[in-house]
């Protein structure tokens, strides 16, 4: 079994606080920036092999213009936790609709690089009540996306798919 990361690797200090949280059955590494706690909730998703610090220049930029700002780690990477299964995408956008909810949040702006733009697009299909929007950078297609969403994205239009209309 692999030694767990030295925190200090992951949890580099600056304009945010890290902390862990609890979200469908795992504990999750994320970085608050520092900022408003009220306004709306923006949660980021590193692409794949990356973690949490890929978005660290974007973090107090979003902060100030009035949103509460969180990066995650995804499960398996960073200091979050890191169980033998679960990796698949419905799983992991579980994780994420998960934390919006922990974070006590009733909706979410979720914005993801490459793999977790795609998971932000299957969040978002998984339980369109939690996702507000998505963004994605580096992977906006559905090709990311496990096969029997694409079709549904198709057909009715991706933002009708998400709900919002």
């Amino acid at each position: 079994m692999k030694a767990a990361p030295d925190p200090s690797s992951v949890r580099t200090p600056g304009p945010w606080t890290h902390r862990t949280v609890s979200a469908n059955g795992i504990s999750l590494h994320v970085a608050q920036a520092d900022g408003p706690t009220d306004g709306p909730l923006v949660i980021l998703l590193h692409g794949f092999a990356e973690c949490w610090w890929v978005w660290h220049r974007q973090m107090p930029a979003l902060a100030a213009a009035g949103y509460r700002v969180v990066s995650a780690d995804l499960r398996g990477y960073g200091d979050s936790d890191k169980p033998p299964r679960g990796y698949d995408a419905w799983t992991l956008a579980g994780d994420i609709t998960g934390l919006v909810r922990a974070l006590g949040a009733s909706r979410a702006h979720l914005i993801g690089h490459g793999w977790g733009g795609a998971l932000a697009w299957t969040a978002a299909v998984l339980d369109p009540r939690v996702v507000h929007s998505v963004g994605v950078r580096g992977g906006g297609d559905s090709v990311g996306l496990p096969p029997e969403l694409r079709p549904r994205l198709r057909a009715r239009g991706t933002r009708r798919a998400m709900g919002q209309c």
